[in-house]
């Protein structure tokens, strides 16, 4: 019987009617779990603001990228290692706390102090190879081509981004964790029938040991071409029958039949061509030595940082979330319409909120400024009216 998704609305004070296959206690954690995040998060953003305003006025990085001797390319490399340095050690006891500490507390994280460190080291070398790389590549744009750079770079952004999709599977990702074949011949045999429906032919099934890390659960589609890959996380196996995994894998089908992969390589290009235009009118436009030299384009890196983030954030943080959520349903549509029946996908949407802690309810505000997917509610609430054969086209 199809359940009437209008009234599942606020919790708090008010008695909540809530999806049946949702644990209502749960709830009440989600959504303390939640606000502890999201504090925790903003206090991270606060402490980012102050480091690059102090690195800047203070002083440092004008002399960190001004020494009397060494040539160019050594005062860059000396520079970004120093920052990565530098970010690193003043995000570590926040970083401690969020990743460690509230994870334990909330009785998520599987991580030891041993394991935890490691991939925090992991972390910290990746991006010891990544940021000179991308940096490097943005410098070398704006030393050569000063006048056109941020057209320049905003277009070899979506170069950057297909090869960043298609090597991020088979390179950044076995860093941290170990993936196997999966070995369940049914479980493959459904979700290669899945794929089939829409073209796809992954190159594997694998299944990540995320348990090491954390007791949630992930499954995703990644990789280009030839290093495309269905990936399931040891949790999600365990805890899902086959229907429901694949229902979750159908929703990932959904963003390939969509190509929002190509999709939001485009519309990221088009919006970092709109940053960096920016960008270059007010550091032209406020600071006079901006493009002289890479020595003075390296003492400004903290603010370039900063009015970076801050105009993607605040220009385009909401616009990006609230395009997600709609490609997020698109892709839930799709799901349902590749699967027997929506009732595997009610019940892992339900079970992924209740284990994984997400509030299912949460405001229209907080909606609109955190969430990249449309709320479990929403989700289980859009199954059951396509199970009945009321979804709006």
């Amino acid at each position: 019987m199809a359940i009437n998704p209008i009234p599942f609305r606020c919790l708090m004070n008010k008695k909540l009617r809530i999806h049946p296959l949702l644990d209502a206690e749960k709830q009440k954690q989600a959504r303390q779990y939640e606000k502890e995040k999201r504090i925790l998060s903003l206090i991270g953003s606060g402490i980012s603001l102050v480091f690059l305003l102090a690195f800047y006025y203070g002083g440092f990085s004008y002399r960190l990228a001004n020494p009397t001797t060494q040539s160019t390319l050594w005062i860059f490399i000396i520079y970004v290692v120093v920052f990565h340095t530098l970010t690193t050690i003043i995000g570590l006891p926040l970083t401690y706390y969020q990743s460690y500490v509230h994870e334990h507390r909330w009785n998520f994280s599987n991580y030891t102090p041993k394991t935890w460190a490691l991939d925090q080291l992991k972390s910290f070398l990746v991006g010891l190879i990544l940021m000179p790389l991308l940096i490097g590549l943005l410098y070398w744009v704006m030393a050569r081509y000063p006048a056109n750079w941020w057209l320049i770079a905003g277009l070899g952004i979506a170069v950057v981004s297909v090869i960043f999709a298609t090597l991020f599977p088979v390179l950044i990702l076995p860093i941290f964790n170990k993936y196997d074949p999966i070995d369940d011949k049914e479980l493959v045999s459904r979700l290669t029938n899945i794929l089939k429906k829409v073209g796809l032919k992954p190159s594997g099934f694998f299944r990540q040991d995320m348990s090491r890390q954390t007791k949630k659960e992930n499954a995703f589609l990644a990789g280009l071409g030839k290093t495309r890959r269905v990936v399931l996380a040891d949790n999600l196996l365990d805890h899902m029958t086959i229907p429901e995994i694949e229902s979750v894998i159908a929703h990932e089908v959904g963003h390939y039949q969509h190509a929002h992969i190509w999709k939001n390589i485009a519309v990221g290009t088009a919006q970092q061509l709109i940053v960096f235009w920016i960008l270059d009118w007010f550091m032209r436009a406020n600071f006079p030595h901006f493009l002289e030299s890479v020595r003075w384009n390296l003492t400004l890196f903290p603010i370039l940082a900063l009015v970076m983030g801050f105009v993607s954030g605040f220009l385009f943080g909401p616009l990006n979330l609230a395009l997600s959520r709609f490609f997020e349903r698109q892709a839930d549509r799709t799901a349902l319409g590749l699967i027997p029946s929506p009732d595997a996908f009610i019940s892992a949407m339900a079970g992924l909120a209740n284990r994984n802690l997400s509030n299912a309810y949460p405001s229209r505000w907080i909606k609109w400024l955190y969430y990249s997917h449309p709320p479990i509610g929403e989700r289980l609430a859009f199954a059951e009216t396509f199970k009945s054969g009321s979804a709006p086209n």
